[in-house]
């Protein structure tokens, strides 16, 4: 059967400032790569020179097809320290964003992805009362900057994460324990108590505090200068009950979803992140079904998950959906091309029920940083060298360009 989109449907790749910037002191995710002991099995260094590449890398995308491209503004690069701000580094940034105007390309600017200066996650981060202020006030600093050339912003990326991984992955869970953050809080000048990254946050305090952010944060932005479209990002599973698993399930789906859910209220759309499925029984999460395929982050090769996730999404909030990622790790290119055309038949099933979803922006734009798996994972429809940084177009990225250029396959 063939599929057609809205006239207007927005088709793009994503990128996050850690991920492909790279060489960044200034954030509390470079400290963590670099002490002994912790999760991560590699450090960034110079990820993707994105920082200096991104001309290159915003053509490409361009001349591939592509409508959007979501990036994200580090905000330790332009408040390395507490109320100093640099013009330089906003400078960069409101660049970047000319460029993809020049090439045709709508940028949406993700305020906070993931990392965050060392002097904020030193106090208390994302579990103190000043944070959402903090956040704010550079939210505010950066619209009053770039504002004009922003289009769609999503405020934070990701809001539930840190309360996701906690239930699924064991070291996240027990990380405030381990002597290796205990080194990072020390590197910082703090400690365990009060260094709290934003994946590492307490789930109930972490919670309130960052969509209390959230709600700050869309205040300025909206403030402009400029019209821009503001929502958050959730990373949201299809979460499924396996046998007995009815209630945990339930539950699951209230404390990772509904709860975050509430907090966008008065958004213009809500951004859905979705890779996979995830099954609990009574007692947990189960592991990976037998006989299904597995991805590089060992996820099970679930497409069907991002229909199911934007129903949910959709009927939880009556907001526009924007699929700010979906994506798949795997080194057979093949493999990607069958998991997006089947994410895009559900996309498309949603849309022809009505409900409104504004575009699809596949994660990610190039193989990057990521973060603790670090660069093994390649989500990326565009490679990178790891010696050169040359970039090298993959079979996906023509493939799904042609669905964008055509609106549909």
């Amino acid at each position: 059967m063939q599929i057609t989109f809205p006239p207007a449907f927005l088709w793009g790749a994503a990128t996050a400032a850690h991920q492909v910037e790279g060489g960044n002191v200034y954030n509390d995710n470079w400290v963590m790569e670099h002490v002994t002991g912790s999760p991560y099995v590699e450090s960034s260094g110079d990820a993707c020179d994105h920082y200096h590449l991104y001309r290159e890398d915003i053509a490409r995308l361009s001349k591939l097809g592509f409508t959007v491209y979501r990036f994200s503004l580090e905000w330790s690069r332009i408040e390395p320290e507490e109320g100093e701000f640099s013009l330089a580094q906003l400078e960069h940034y409101r660049r970047m964003l000319g460029t993809c105007h020049e090439h045709g390309i709508k940028p949406m600017v993700t305020f906070h992805h993931f990392t965050s200066p060392r002097w904020l996650t030193a106090q208390g981060g994302w579990e103190a009362y000043q944070t959402p202020e903090r956040f704010a006030r550079f939210c505010e600093r950066a619209m009053a900057h770039l504002g004009d050339l922003m289009p769609f912003a999503c405020t934070l990326n990701g809001v539930n994460l840190g309360a996701l991984l906690a239930t699924i992955v064991p070291h996240v869970a027990s990380a405030r324990t381990q002597h290796w953050y205990e080194e990072a809080a020390r590197r910082v000048g703090s400690d365990a108590a009060h260094f709290a990254p934003f994946m590492y946050a307490d789930v109930q305090r972490g919670r309130e505090t960052i969509l209390a952010a959230h709600r700050q944060a869309v205040e300025v932005i909206k403030a402009g200068p400029g019209a821009c479209q503001v929502g958050l990002t959730l990373a949201m599973q299809d979460i499924q009950a396996g046998p007995g698993g009815e209630e945990m399930a339930a539950r699951m789906r209230h404390d990772l979803l509904d709860v975050y859910l509430e907090g966008t209220q008065g958004d213009d759309f809500i951004g859905v992140q979705t890779y996979s499925r995830q099954r609990f029984g009574p007692q947990g999460p189960l592991e990976s079904e037998e006989g299904v395929e597995l991805t590089q982050m060992d996820y099970e090769f679930w497409p069907e998950a991002l229909e199911a996730t934007i129903r949910y999404a959709s009927a939880a909030t009556g907001l526009p959906i924007i699929v700010t990622e979906n994506g798949i790790a795997t080194a057979d290119d093949t493999r990607r091309i069958a998991y997006v055309e089947r994410a895009l038949r559900g996309v498309a099933a949603c849309l022809r029920d009505g409900i409104d979803v504004l575009g699809y922006i596949y994660w990610s734009a190039l193989d990057n940083f990521e973060w603790a798996s670090g660069y093994r994972p390649t989500f990326g429809l565009i490679a990178v060298d790891r010696q050169t940084q040359a970039r090298t177009a993959k079979p996906s990225a023509d493939w799904l360009g042609r669905v964008a250029a055509a609106n549909g396959f």
